[in-house]
């Protein structure tokens, strides 16, 4: 029943997604979510950090991953109030393949309360909880291959450049994935810009200083090094190549980890 109940939970995410999709292509009407002044939707994550963006009350988004050995991951993040999102996330490896998917243990969860609008000079400053890690899930240490943030603590200001705006953000976090004996508080930072109106570049570091003492197949001490280059289909939805683990922080792996991301914003 639970695998019945997350594999329907799973279907109604991605159904919801194409379908708020392909009504949005119907209307010629202009779009009811506003633009921001960059002509695209202000992100909530970078790659796998977050950033102070929350969704606006009554605004929601649907988002779909695509990661190595057939993995997917589908997640929805819902508006309550002008501070308030929450969002729940659930995904398996093996899902885009021939064997049988190996389903992560549980629905996670996303919340964020934005406490500080960003001014002329001070960032935006958001604080939330996020349980979804990214990756396989892996039993022994009961974890994500990446692990989630847990509790957080994000900032982020944004600079006119030309046309654009240039988005800084940093913050630090202290993930609840503890069975690997790495209980120590972790820090990331990160950039995205535009480099016309349809194309966008995201970087982000993850210092991973709770991920470098575990003897599995994970950090190695160099930190997490990832890179997002997005086609800006409108100011509505966002293609993501995500390029991750540049610096080689992954204990056996040889080469980068490549991802597909998919991310669709409206209102109700």
């Amino acid at each position: 029943m639970t695998r019945l109940f997350v594999s329907t939970l799973l279907a109604a995410l991605l159904a919801v997604g194409s379908a708020t999709v392909s009504a949005q292509t119907r209307r010629e009407s202009k779009p009811r979510t506003p633009p921001p002044q960059t002509g695209a939707w202000q992100p909530t994550m970078l790659i796998d950090c977050p950033t102070a963006g929350t969704l606006k009350r009554g605004s929601f988004i649907v988002g779909v991953r695509a990661y190595p050995n057939g993995g997917v991951l589908a997640s929805t993040d819902i508006g309550m109030s002008n501070r308030l999102m929450i969002g729940v996330s659930y995904g398996a490896e093996g899902i885009v393949s021939e064997r049988k998917p190996v389903w992560n243990p549980r629905v996670e969860f996303d919340l964020r309360l934005s406490l500080i609008d960003e001014g002329l000079v001070f960032p935006a400053i958001t604080t939330g909880f996020s349980s979804q890690g990214y990756g396989g899930y892996l039993d022994d240490t009961k974890r994500y291959a990446f692990k989630s943030k847990g509790f957080f603590v994000v900032g982020s200001k944004n600079y006119p450049l030309y046309n654009w705006q240039v988005g800084l953000h940093g913050g630090l976090n202290y993930s609840t994935e503890q069975e690997d004996d790495d209980t120590n508080l972790d820090f990331f930072v990160g950039v995205d810009t535009k480099l016309n109106r349809d194309v966008g570049l995201v970087f982000e570091y993850d210092f991973a200083t709770n991920d470098n003492r575990s003897s599995t197949d994970v950090g190695r001490g160099h930190g997490y090094l990832n890179v997002a280059l997005q086609w800006l289909y409108s100011d509505n939805l966002v293609m993501d190549l995500i390029l991750k683990n540049l610096v080689n922080n992954r204990k056996g792996v040889s080469d980068i980890w490549r991802e597909l991301r998919v991310t669709y914003v409206q209102h109700f």
